[in-house]
């Protein structure tokens, strides 16, 4: 679930910009070679109408807004939003009709369930034959019929550790490792209700997606009992601490790690930051397109979508925004190096512990947000 939260306080609007010259006739097709029935004229921005999208800060490339209205002569109207739930109370009173949205899992099934979405025309979306079935099949944990989203990323939660402070037989392999007293003062956990009861109730053994006040009551208590040995609960600051050397073991999202990796090559820092998924399993999280029911272009957005499900796009993507596609076109199209990079595209039966988050229902989401004041006020 989620990723580049940046401060994007600001909606914005990225009209046309310098058309790319030659781009719309040396276009890509579905398998990232040749030229597309889009490509064979090029349109005006806005002469097809527009498209109204909502989505993460720093989540698409913007070259890719670009050749979309070049392509297509769809004008793109485009805003930002930081959280799932600034972005929810936004659909759900239809202030603004937008017609395309990338929310995270448990947040499309609420939408679902509050009758928020429409259903796909997939006859306009050729292109979803490029996303790989197995993220198509996790992704029936919040849409059950695929009728409503296209995934776009996804990722996990884990441990990140350095190497040069942990000792080899220290290093981190599961959850429980985070109450482990010799990393005091060093542990940086995720300021977030649901992440980190997820992480308490992995290391319990418990499913993530906890409906049991019991089972939730000693999951809030397990983290009390961290609180002493946490240096700090933060958000995007786990990156940058860990690569100052400011602690040694916080919990991040995999969609870090390339940046990760490149920072401490370029900054020629003499230890490695390593990535764990736990033994115990963790959150597998989807981000995916949807439709608003009350989107005005609706096959505006379908158009958009199938274009980001092309495989040399999703590869522009992928290399911008660095979260793992679920394209198995685009990874295809990665060098090698790149597809055998495990803290980004980790082995499937490394997953097989892991859960996607789920909506629980507003009575159950109060109990895990008291619940976590409870710890935060300790």
């Amino acid at each position: 679930m989620r990723r580049k939260i940046y401060a994007a306080t600001l909606a914005v609007t990225l009209a046309a910009s310098l058309i790319l010259a030659g781009c719309g006739s040396s276009g890509n097709t579905a398998n990232g070679s040749g030229n597309s029935d889009q490509n064979e004229a090029s349109a005006a921005p806005g002469s097809a109408g527009e498209v109204y999208v909502y989505n993460w800060g720093e989540y698409i490339d913007e070259e890719v807004i670009d050749m979309f209205e070049e392509e297509t002569g769809i004008h793109v109207v485009y805003d930002m939003f930081e959280t799932n739930e600034e972005m929810y109370p936004i659909i759900e009173a239809g202030a603004r009709n937008y017609d395309a949205v990338c929310p995270s899992d448990y947040m499309i099934q609420k939408m679902i369930t509050n009758d928020l979405l429409a259903e796909l025309n997939f006859d306009n979306i050729p292109n979803y034959k490029e996303i790989d079935p197995e993220y198509i099949e996790r992704s029936r944990e919040f849409d059950p019929e695929n009728k409503y989203s296209v995934p776009y990323t996804w990722g996990t939660v884990g441990i990140l550790y350095n190497t040069s402070m942990v000792a080899p037989e220290d290093a981190p392999t599961g959850w429980n490792d985070l109450w482990d007293e010799k990393f005091s003062g060093e542990i940086l956990m995720q300021d977030s209700v649901r992440d980190a009861f997820m992480v308490a109730l992995k290391a319990l053994g418990y499913s993530m997606n906890t409906e049991d006040a019991d089972e939730l009551a000693v999951a809030r208590d397990l983290l009390i009992e961290q609180k002493p040995l946490v240096q700090a609960y933060v958000v995007d600051q786990v990156r940058d601490k860990m690569i100052g050397g400011e602690a040694a073991i916080g919990v991040i999202y995999s969609g870090e790690m390339l940046y990760i990796q490149e920072e401490v090559a370029n900054l020629g820092l003499d230890y490695s930051l390593e990535y764990v998924i736990p033994e115990e399993g963790t959150n597998v999280w989807i981000d995916s397109w949807v439709i608003p029911k009350n989107a005005q272009n609706k096959e505006n957005a379908e158009k958009w979508i199938d274009f980001l499900c092309r495989p040399d796009i999703a590869k522009m993507n992928f290399e911008y925004i660095t979260y793992a596609t679920p394209n198995k076109g685009a990874f295809d199209l990665l060098d090698e190096e790149l597809q055998n990079n495990k803290a980004v595209f980790p082995d499937i039966e490394s997953l097989q512990n892991c859960e996607v988050f789920r909506y629980l229902g507003e009575e159950v989401d109060q109990m895990y947000n008291d619940m976590w004041k409870e710890v935060k006020s300790k």
